[in-house]
Formats: C-alpha cells, structure tokens, sequence
C-alpha cells in the first residue's frame, strides 16, 4: 500500500476552497480536494514493514499545540510553478514532530532533506504566463486562522483516474 504520514487540516476545507476561487484563469490547475501536511513520504510499504510503521510512530511523544495559516507560496521556484502552497507559523513545533518521525523510522526509510511546512493548495499543470499568475497568487490575503494539532496520521493514498483517494490508517495522538 501507498503510505505517508500527514497532520489533517480539513476542518478549514471551505476556507482552502475559498483561496482556491482567487486563482488566476490564465493556465491548467489541479485544485486539491483534501488539505493536510504530509510530514513523510513513505511510498509503496508491505504489510510487515507498515506494523513496524505504525509501532515506531506510537513512541513518539507528541503534544498538542497551535499554528496559523501563514502566506501563499509556489514551488520549486517563482519561475518554475508546479505547486500552490499556503504556509503555517509558527514552524517550529510542525519541523520538530517532523524529526522525530523521521527519527523513528530511520531504520525503515531514509531521511527528508527539504522538508518544508506546507499545505498544497493546487499543482499546476501549465501557465500562460508564470510572471503574471504569480503576481495575482501574492495579492491573495490570507486570513491568520488559528488551527489546534490534536494529532496525526498514517495515511492510505490510493491512484485513480480522479486523483488520489486517501484514507486513514492510523491515528496518533
């Protein structure tokens, strides 16, 4: 099965879907449907190796804490767009929980070199223009609402035709 761990943050989905609306017209997007952060990629994992998964993750030591929505941003680079991300801070708590996870699993999969704190709002798939859709991307305002992280998850991703399906594994409080 197609694994990764996430923080959900699909209570603020109307809102997500809102800032969607603000897009520039002028290329191809793929609007996400579900919003979280994915801490850690595992990819394709057989059954044995998911239990291991799931049984590291249990030791950690996780504690609730708050973050905001932040700025949007793209990714790789503002002449490059492949992605539509909006930020969260403060980083700090999100960075930490994400070296422990990968603490955890280092005897299992290697670790994140650029990990960083994002929930993808869009994955672009052509511009007419980079320069311009970014410009309308930064004017976008972003409403700091507050988020409590009561946990996180191992997560299922399922490949169709309309986009990954996901589904909850396990959930770590």
């Amino acid at each position: 099965m197609r694994l990764f761990i996430a923080i959900d943050f699909n209570e603020l989905n109307d809102y997500f879907v809102e800032l969607q609306s603000h897009f520039p017209k002028n290329g191809r997007l793929s609007l996400t449907k579900t919003f979280h952060i994915t801490l850690k990629f595992l990819g394709e994992v057989q059954p044995h190796i998911a239990d291991r998964v799931i049984e590291s993750l249990k030791k950690i030591d996780f504690g609730q804490f708050s973050v905001q929505l932040g700025s949007i941003g793209v990714f790789p680079t503002d002449t490059y767009i492949r992605v539509v991300w909006v930020g969260l801070q403060p980083e700090g708590r999100i960075m930490e929980l994400q070296k422990q996870i990968d603490d955890a699993l280092e005897n299992l999969f290697k670790k994140e070199k650029d990990f960083k704190v994002h929930i993808t709002l869009a994955r672009v798939k052509y511009l007419e223009d980079n320069k311009s859709f970014l410009e309308q991307i930064k004017r976008i305002k972003v409403d700091s609402k507050k988020v409590e992280v009561k946990s996180f998850m191992l997560m299922k991703s399922t490949l169709t035709p309309d986009g990954p399906a996901y589904g909850q594994v396990e959930m770590f409080c």
